[in-house]
């Protein structure tokens, strides 16, 4: 689980770890461009899973989106997360105060959205966060705090398009924040310092020893699969609601 934060510390390195083949096919033929033909001194780290799953097609105008570091997926409240449009408004859009924001990576982000499943069986929407690059949204934020010179948060620029991708990308949507990931929390924790202010921030990870065992018991005893990406999301909104 530490692949990832290994080769985030490589400078001219970009690691991905996307979720489905349109994200994979987007990555691949960016990194071909500008490897082979730009001649960019850089090269690809990207991390895929051999697990079935269905495949969605690509969100259109989401290819800058995924290589930039992350796109919102969809909101939903939805029977089918896994194969429902996008633009399909929820069943109880409008109706709902309860709003959580789920982010995931890789094999991990079809936990998020039975996670999502699961919090609208109760009443709950969720906006579903494709992170395809967590290196990359903590280098965007970066680049954001070198070229601004700034301690400002994030958010104080808000309105900027010059703000970091992240912190646009999470202004679309509400609630406390949940990321999962299959590598250590310290991934999904790099990009903390680029969310918007007030948001309360849980990330999970795979943290400890490994075991050798199917990969629903591992997800179950690291806490990243679907029930625990619920449980952190119940918590999240009840300490919302207390403060």
């Amino acid at each position: 689980g530490t692949s990832h934060l290994i080769a985030a510390t490589i400078p001219n390195c970009k690691a991905y770890d996307p979720a489905f083949a349109c994200e994979l096919a987007v990555i691949i033929d960016h990194g071909m461009r500008e490897m082979m033909v730009e001649q960019r001194d850089v090269f690809y780290y990207v991390t895929m899973m051999n697990e079935n799953y269905a495949q969605p097609d690509l969100t259109p105008g989401s290819e800058a989106d995924i290589i930039r570091g992350c796109y919102k997926y969809r909101s939903c409240l939805c029977a089918s997360p896994l194969t429902y449009s996008p633009e399909t408004p929820s069943k109880t859009a409008g109706n709902t105060t309860k709003t959580v924001t789920l982010m995931g990576s890789g094999a991990i982000l079809t936990e998020v959205l039975k996670a999502a499943q699961l919090l609208a069986d109760q009443g709950i929407e969720a906006a579903i966060v494709s992170v395809t690059s967590w290196s990359e949204l903590a280098r965007d934020g970066l680049r954001w705090e070198k070229a601004t010179g700034s301690a400002q948060h994030p958010a104080d620029q808000a309105t900027s398009s010059e703000a970091p991708w992240l912190q646009q990308v999470l202004q679309n949507t509400q609630g406390p924040i949940v990321a999962a990931t299959d590598y250590v929390r310290t991934v999904p924790e790099s990009v903390r310092a680029y969310l918007p202010a007030g948001r309360s921030y849980t990330s999970l990870g795979t943290d400890g020893f490994g075991r050798s065992d199917t990969r629903a018991a591992l997800r179950e005893y690291f806490g990243v699969n679907a029930a625990a990406i619920v449980q952190a999301a119940l918590h999240a909104l009840r300490s919302r609601a207390q403060t």
